[in-house]
């Protein structure tokens, strides 16, 4: 079967959309860090799905993207046609010109087979993926992830963020310094 990284890619960060779709808006730069894709490409997929429909975006301050419809009514098919990516496992990419500019001896079963694929994909909604339990299971440890390097990163607030003004002034600190 012949979907290049653009249709996967798409379906995954559409994936990424509809899973964290609670949280309002989502930064394209949210979905690099926990799916690993250049930023630059989904900034690309993400100009095809919006004129396709797909997604819409919101500008400034929090702004991101939201899934244009539920994620019960946009399936698999849909995000890849949108991309311009096509499933197809023939040889020729469906042009017919697979054996010495004519069709070969299998052109139409693996025509038939890529026609499948795609009604395949076509009963797929991402709601349903959404609803898999192993599907959450990598979404909740790709958060916990981010979460973590975000810790690291020293994203998170200090402890002193908590505590009044004023208080920690007067209490000592210990010297490392012999």
């Amino acid at each position: 079967m012949r979907l290049t990284t653009k249709g996967r890619y798409a379906v995954t960060a559409m994936l990424d959309l509809a899973l964290h779709a609670g949280s309002g808006p989502i930064s394209l730069a949210d979905i690099s860090s926990r799916q690993e894709i250049s930023l630059s490409y989904l900034e690309q997929l993400f100009a095809k799905l919006r004129r396709n429909d797909l997604v819409s975006s919101v500008r400034g301050p929090g702004g991101g993207y939201r899934l244009s419809r539920e994620s019960s009514r946009i399936f698999v098919a849909q995000i890849i046609d949108a991309v311009n990516e096509s499933v197809n496992v023939t040889s020729c990419n469906g042009l017919g010109g697979c054996q010495d500019g004519e069709i070969c001896l299998t052109h139409n079963l693996w025509s038939d087979l890529s026609e499948q694929i795609h009604y395949f994909l076509s009963g797929i909604s991402l709601g349903s993926l959404v609803e898999r339990s192993e599907v959450r299971d990598v979404s909740e440890r790709q958060d916990q992830k981010e979460k973590d390097v975000g810790l690291l990163m020293g994203k998170e607030h200090n402890i002193s963020d908590n505590v009044p003004d004023g208080i920690l002034d007067n209490i000592p600190l210990k010297s490392t310094m012999g």
